[in-house]
């Protein structure tokens, strides 16, 4: 008898847990009820790196994420939307960029707040908009240019003259 109930223990204590875990997920992951807020437009000319769901910051902290991308066919650049609480009115020249959390970390996108008086009304668009930079195409660029520079001239040049 008092085997079972000490299974029975057990077993609920694992159940809690695994509860627990799937509710810490699911707040992470953003799929947790929505506490409210207002939405901002964004047009970027590349989003790679980022999808719905992914983290919006502000000096380096989480305060909202995006909620739909979608491909504008009239400028051909990705709509964004995102999701921000209402404690957080913006500057009217704030800028928004896809950022990287470093060579090997995923891609979010980041707030810079401006200085204007007036603030960002629900469904208004941020206008100074930075994509994502891809990474191979900038190591292509250092690569191409140094190859070519004056540099390996002169280097090829003094072997000659040895």
């Amino acid at each position: 008898m008092a085997s079972e109930r000490s299974e029975i223990l057990a077993g609920a204590a694992v159940v809690a847990v695994a509860l627990g875990f799937l509710g810490y997920a699911a707040n992470s992951a953003g799929l947790s009820r929505d506490s409210g807020g207002y939405a901002l437009k964004a047009s970027f000319r590349s989003v790679d790196g980022i999808a719905v769901g992914s983290d919006v910051r502000m000096a380096g902290l989480k305060i909202g994420r995006i909620t739909e991308l979608s491909l504008n066919p009239q400028t051909f650049f990705a709509d964004a939307t995102i999701v921000l609480p209402e404690s957080i009115q913006l500057p009217e020249d704030s800028a928004i960029l896809i950022s990287s959390e470093g060579l090997l970390g995923g891609n979010f996108v980041e707030i810079v707040p401006g200085g204007a008086l007036d603030v960002l009304a629900p469904g208004a668009e941020i206008e100074d908009t930075q994509g994502s930079v891809s990474l191979v195409t900038l190591l292509m660029k250092f690569v191409g240019n140094g190859g070519g520079g004056a540099g390996g001239d002169g280097a090829d040049a003094g072997a000659q003259n040895n």
